[in-house]
């Protein structure tokens, strides 16, 4: 039977004997890894720099430029669902609070007051120990014009800071990466959790994404092979990064060869293997392994702000961190939910600060959260919130100004219903990345946006 004309030009025989040996060594594994490179133009720029680097005499790993190793980390909590910023930012002492949500509101004895007019969650009393100790920022009312209330267009706003467009193919972040990180490999950025957020997504640097350290892992063809090549040697101490840069590397491989890998399957190669830049999956494993600390919640919220702490604590040179906590639509029976979801931010947060306080790295770590969309200012009949728009978000650290910033939104003076939004959250990210990243913020978001006055000098 003849078979079907694929469209792709045949490997050489040659070629194909090569991919069809078993590996024996870690060298061959990484020769075959060259071989992505003959295939696409489209491979981030990265890869060409960190494989050609893997391929010189003594496999010298490739290093990336100014880091978060040594330098500034931003950890993300993307809160999924819709927090109810109503509950959580609670203003206690308006009574058109109580009016409004009768028996889904909480009364001012358990709230956690902040000031004369708002408070926190009865459950945030970890986060209220850091506001009193300077460690962390509120800030109110945070939306944008024309809000949208579909949890996957309004999120794609806020990944993407492009409220205008309607499809796009990078994130804020990702526009970061692609300024800012010219030549960094992957572990520029990591995110906990099954897929990588568009947030992360750059059009040149795509950083790394795992749920779990111990999916950190190649999974191709060879992987039995590779795994018995990346065997996890529990005596020894993880390995430091390497500060050193690369000798100069290889030219690239003709253009024109040609293998049967697609340039999906590429990209998945390289999240998996990370191909030896900076760390391996191996390292990361012991660096979590071996991280001896406590207070964080069950769950994967809590396990995955503690696998970041014990990467940050292991010097990796990563930049920016994503967690996420979902669960937060919550049109029926709010109450009972929210408290839950409230108290595992809490605990999470709070042991997380600690970790990396007993770390010595609380210094040079920000911590900033959000939600898609806040909830509508009047409970429903089904003793629930529906979908809304501002809500607060918040910011923890030690180089933070702590305290209230921005306006409580009115909750009489309302649009449909919803709360009237009083900071473009383009200014809380404009004031990331400019104040704390250091970064300027126009050619990443598009148009200069005022910053907050909320990092100190």
């Amino acid at each position: 039977m003849q078979k079907a004309n694929t469209g792709e030009a045949p490997v050489p025989r040659k070629e194909r004997a090569a991919m069809q040996k078993p590996i024996t060594t870690r060298r061959v594994f990484l020769q075959k890894g060259l071989t992505l490179l003959a295939v696409t133009p489209t491979i981030p720029a990265f890869l060409d720099q960190t494989v050609m680097a893997i391929a010189q005499p003594n496999d010298v790993k490739r290093t990336q430029q100014p880091s978060g190793k040594d330098g500034k980390i931003l950890v993300v909590v993307q809160m999924s669902g819709g927090n109810d910023g109503i509950n959580t930012v609670v203003p206690w002492a308006d009574p058109a609070y109580h009016r409004a949500r009768p028996s889904l509101g909480h009364n001012d004895k358990e709230v956690l007051k902040l000031d004369s007019y708002v408070g926190l969650h009865p459950s945030l009393g970890p986060l209220k120990n850091l506001y009193e100790d300077g460690r962390a920022a509120v800030i109110q009312g945070v939306g944008y014009p024309n809000p949208n209330r579909s949890h996957f267009r309004s999120m794609d706003i806020w990944h993407s800071a492009q409220p205008e467009k309607e499809l796009t193919t990078n994130g804020w972040l990702g526009r970061y990466f692609d300024n800012q990180c010219a030549g960094c490999d992957p572990h520029v950025g990591v995110s906990i959790g099954d897929q990588l957020p568009l947030a992360m997504r750059g059009d040149r640097i795509t950083p790394l994404s795992f749920e779990r350290p111990e999916t950190y892992r190649y999974n191709g063809r060879d992987k039995d092979d590779y795994m018995k090549l990346n065997k996890i040697d529990e005596s020894k101490a993880p390995a430091a990064p390497s500060t050193q840069p690369a000798p100069a590397i290889a030219k690239p491989m003709a253009k024109n060869k040609q293998i049967e890998i697609t340039p999906a399957n590429q990209l998945d190669f390289l999240h998996r293997t990370a191909m030896d830049a900076q760390v391996s999956s191996d390292d990361i494993l012991r660096m979590v392994r071996g991280h001896d600390a406590n207070g964080y919640p069950n769950g994967e919220f809590g396990s995955g702000l503690r696998t970041v702490a014990a990467m940050i604590g292991g010097g990796l040179p990563t930049r920016v961190y994503y967690v996420s906590l979902g669960g937060f639509d919550t049109h029926a029976n709010e109450k009972g939910r929210h408290d839950q979801l409230m108290q595992q931010f809490g605990q999470g947060v709070a042991a997380f600060m600690s970790d990396l306080k007993n770390q010595g790295n609380d210094e040079r770590v920000l911590v900033m959260t959000f939600s898609e969309f806040g909830r509508r200012v009047e409970q429903n009949a089904s003793g629930g919130t529906d979908h809304g728009t501002a809500a607060p978000m918040f910011v923890f650290g030690k180089a933070l100004k702590h305290g209230l910033l921005g306006k409580y939104p009115s909750l009489t003076d309302l649009d449909h219903g919803d709360l009237k939004y009083t900071v473009d959250f383009r200014s809380v990210y404009a004031t990331v990345l400019q104040d704390w990243l250091n970064a300027p913020s126009k050619p990443i978001l598009g148009d200069q946006f005022r910053t907050l006055d909320m990092v100190k000098v």
